[in-house]
């Protein structure tokens, strides 16, 4: 056999050697798909394993009444933002080191665990607050978060030293500051969406000030999503798509690219008050005051709701948030009894 004859040969082997991997690699990858997902098991007839409390730092002589309002964990996990009742945002971070092997006594302490790392005052009442998406504790620079409060622009502070990085005012036709009653920002990291009375603002995180784009979420003829936009959430798919929230009792869904309404979905009974995609980014759960239920939206299929989850907030204009756990099979919510649901 010649050396051309040898070397035809041998890209031959190649070539099917590489065409027999490829089929492989697909067969492998179908029966990944086809294989049922493992959840973890959560049990809830339990005690937590290790529970904390932080009493004095929330209570206190000169504000007795103080509660929690809200917890917001961190993108990377290793601090959460709490958000209560004396217009303060305070930053835990998490211990260094946890002894797995102690008993679980800080539940009977009379000591807080550990102290704030980061407190922020507010002016006002706090509205909304969001962590920047790209936030690891490794690089410093991405340490940021938003919030908004009452008769206040919105602030971009340094999760680390506690200054104020940057300012984004909105102005009405009085030219006075108005504030957003929801923010958030994009899956990018690049812009700040404001919520306002029937309108959306949205910032150059890089241009602090008071320019911004402005978007009625009316159209000419008074359709589209009426009231103040209470609640902003990106779809984690990156599928350029967000949802927004309104006390009209009704949820939009908008395109980033060019901010086209895509659907208006009618069927809370209260105003709507937050706002969540699931993991995989085709379901869409909205929440409301004074309404009884968490709905559930295919985004794929918006003509009916999926199905509802009963919670006991009838009662309240509150606030009541909710959230996914990371396997994206439970939800949890806060309400006058607390909920879980599978």
């Amino acid at each position: 056999m010649g050396e051309e004859e040898q070397e035809d040969e041998m890209v031959t082997c190649k070539t099917n050697r590489e065409k027999e991997e490829k089929e492989d690699d697909a067969i492998a990858t179908e029966a990944a798909a086809a294989a049922p997902y493992c959840y973890p098991t959560l049990r809830f007839d339990i005690p937590p394993y290790r529970s904390y409390h932080f009493y004095q730092q929330f209570r206190n002589a000169s504000n007795p009444n103080n509660f929690l309002k809200s917890v917001n964990w961190s993108p990377d996990g290793s601090c959460f933002l709490t958000s209560s009742e004396d217009n303060t945002l305070r930053k835990f971070n998490l211990p260094d080191c946890v002894d797995t092997t102690q008993e679980d006594t800080c539940s009977s302490s009379l000591e807080d665990p550990y102290v704030a790392d980061l407190i922020v005052n507010e002016g006002e009442s706090v509205y909304d607050y969001c962590w920047y998406p790209y936030m690891s504790a490794s690089d410093p620079t991405t340490c940021v978060f938003a919030s908004t409060t009452r008769d206040h622009p919105i602030h971009l502070w340094d999760a680390i030293t506690g200054q104020l990085r940057g300012t984004y005012r909105a102005y009405d036709a009085m030219d006075e500051i108005t504030a957003a009653f929801s923010t958030a920002f994009n899956p990018s990291g690049t812009k700040i969406f404001g919520g306002y009375n029937k309108s959306l603002r949205i910032f150059d995180i890089h241009r602090p000030g008071r320019d911004f784009e402005q978007y009625s979420t009316l159209q000419g003829n008074k359709e589209g999503q009426p009231g103040i936009i209470s609640a902003i959430a990106f779809c984690p798919s990156h599928t350029g798509m967000f949802a927004t929230g309104s006390y009209s009792q009704t949820t939009a869904i908008y395109s980033e690219n060019n901010m086209e309404l895509l659907y208006l979905l009618h069927g809370q009974e209260g105003g709507v008050t937050h706002v969540q995609f699931s993991k995989d980014g085709n379901f869409l759960y909205t929440g409301g005051r004074k309404d009884p239920y968490i709905l559930c939206w295919d985004i794929r299929n918006t003509v009916s709701i999926v199905y509802k989850l009963y919670r006991s907030s009838e009662l309240t204009n509150q606030r009541i948030l909710f959230d996914i756990e990371p396997s994206g099979r439970h939800l949890g919510t806060g309400g006058q009894v607390c909920c879980i649901f599978c």
